[in-house]
């Protein structure tokens, strides 16, 4: 999509919003009704309109181009190239996983060692990824859907088998909100398939229910990190008692 047709699109939800009509722009504007209807039916419209519209509207065009960028969709994964940048350096991880949870500038600094000025670079080396976009005050908006997912074999994950795994499973899973299950079992591919929609729809939900409790302050709030994996597998340890390997296994 265009950014004209974005911005005329905006215009148009700004218009409805406010409740006013082609007719009513096009008195304030000194234009015919069928102009008006024309220029947003094209979606091809001048600067110097598109100014006569914001006066209209009283909004101001950063106000709009504002409103534009958090509607446009986001990544629901990063490039190789980004993830290959963020895991090189294990504070811009740290930054890019507190930016994914949402954290604000306040908390960072005063949960970690880093000081103002390196979360500030950090900040503009996320936004120069694309992963977020940088705002006044050092508030920041995600580019990437909240719900989205590490490339299965990037980079990333390639950290995350390397350091992560023992660290993550060598916990007791036993306290409050706290599950570790290990089910075994055979089942149709077809079935398979259904299981891992129904359980990415899992990860979805505890996604939407991390934006929901934004609403809370942060003493009532804990940090959690769910890990979900589904796997056609064979334990390496048992392996060679297997009559016919299964390639799979590997």
């Amino acid at each position: 999509m265009s950014t004209t047709h974005d911005l005329v699109s905006a215009l148009k939800a700004e218009l409805k919003a406010a409740g006013v009509t082609y007719a009513d722009l096009a008195v304030q504007l000194g234009m015919s009704e069928s102009s008006i209807k024309r220029i947003f039916a094209k979606a091809d419209m001048q600067l110097s309109r598109v100014d006569d519209v914001l006066r209209a509207l009283k909004l101001d065009f950063a106000d709009l181009a504002r409103r534009i960028a958090d509607e446009q969709p986001a990544s629901r994964e990063l490039t190789l190239e980004q993830e290959k940048a963020v895991v090189a350096d294990r504070k811009l991880l740290l930054m890019a996983i507190s930016c994914l949870s949402l954290w604000t500038f306040e908390q960072i600094v005063g949960t970690y060692t880093l000081s103002e000025a390196d979360c500030v670079r950090y900040l503009v080396a996320l936004d120069r990824l694309g992963i977020i976009e940088l705002r006044p005050l050092n508030r920041y908006r995600l580019k990437v859907a909240k719900g989205f997912r590490w490339r299965p074999n990037g980079p990333v994950m390639h950290y995350f088998r390397q350091h992560v795994v023992h660290d993550y499973f060598s916990g007791g899973f036993d306290d409050e909100g706290e599950l570790l299950m290990l089910v075994h079992g055979e089942v149709s591919p077809s079935e398979a398939s259904a299981l891992v929609e129904r359980l990415q729809r899992v990860g979805s939900d505890f996604a939407q229910q991390h934006l929901a409790d934004q609403k809370l302050q942060p003493a009532q709030r804990r940090a959690y990190t769910l890990v979900v994996g589904m796997r056609s597998w064979l334990f390496a340890a048992f392996r060679d008692l297997r009559r016919h390997p299964d390639p799979q296994d590997r």
